[in-house]
């Protein structure tokens, strides 16, 4: 097996058809197919179901696939080590981010930018569930996240402690006071997110222990749009501390705090355990760990 026969062999998989796959690769359609079996043979099992016309994947194929996007994927991984190496700190860093975490990240991106101004730095936006997946299939540089990932192969780094916070629109009743109890919420309108996470859930369930209603007759897709709708007037929200902290300096949300609301949020920065980062990734380490 070389890494070109899987490079032959994930096309196919992605085309879902050998004929596309030898356009796509300028081959003929009989070479991509003994490159096909070839690879069945050093694997001992067929990898698409025969006379398939869509190239259905076998089970022994399906698994096969995971693998081999992780080696290709190690090495491009290589390469831009190499590159990095040769360009004294250009080339390339990518992090994986869910909506929240970024923010996290903002302040030690700036001082990163200011410092190496020739790294090209690509942000991905996803689900903080795929994050872990997609560094230790090198895929992504970094990640962050609120939760300590269970896979041995990564290790997490506390980057940034946050807590839920309430916030108010500043002509609100509630920004006057500077503090409140979850019973004086239950007449307000809530603006809440509209995906489904582990914070979520335990708000939900800190109202009900504590008998009060939480009206939420407004879901909104991010928490940019939730923080909108409350400097508009149209209601209170309770979100990550770190994503309104730049609008509570300014005056343009009030954030009044809850006695029974206490839930600590840890951002954590996800790496490959035992790996050398990029030198890239490595530096953006080093400010947060300063920080």
């Amino acid at each position: 097996m070389d890494l070109a026969e899987l490079n032959v062999f994930l096309t196919v998989a992605r085309e879902r058809s050998f004929s596309r796959a030898a356009q796509k690769l300028f081959r003929t359609q009989p070479a991509v197919s003994i490159t096909i079996r070839k690879l069945e043979e050093w694997v001992g099992e067929p990898l698409f179901a025969r006379g398939a016309r869509s190239g259905q994947l076998t089970d022994a194929g399906r698994l096969l696939v995971g693998y081999a996007e992780r080696i290709l994927n190690l090495r491009d991984e290589i390469r831009r080590a190499v590159d990095d190496l040769r360009s004294g700190g250009r080339g390339e860093l990518s992090l994986g981010v869910n909506e929240s975490s970024i923010h996290a990240l903002l302040p030690a991106l700036a001082i990163f930018r200011e410092k190496h101004p020739g790294v090209q730095v690509r942000v991905h936006r996803m689900f903080s569930r795929d994050i872990p997946h997609e560094v230790l299939n090198y895929r992504l540089d970094l990640g962050a996240v609120s939760y300590i990932p269970r896979d041995p192969q990564l290790q997490a780094t506390e980057i940034l402690k946050d807590e839920l916070s309430l916030v108010v629109p500043p002509k609100h009743p509630l920004a006057r006071k500077r503090e409140v109890d979850i019973a004086d919420l239950g007449r307000e309108v809530f603006i809440a997110h509209i995906v489904e996470s582990p914070f979520r859930r335990r708000v939900i369930e800190l109202f009900v222990r504590n008998h009060t209603e939480l009206n939420m007759p407004i879901e909104m897709p991010t928490i940019e749009s939730i923080k909108r709708f409350v400097q508009m007037g149209m209601g209170v929200a309770i979100v990550p501390r770190m994503c309104v902290q730049w609008e509570i300096e300014h005056g343009w949300m009030k954030e009044v705090k809850v006695r029974q609301l206490n839930m600590p949020r840890h951002v954590y920065l996800v790496s490959r355990r035992g790996a050398r980062l990029p030198h890239a990734a490595a530096e953006l380490m080093r400010i947060l760990k300063e920080a």
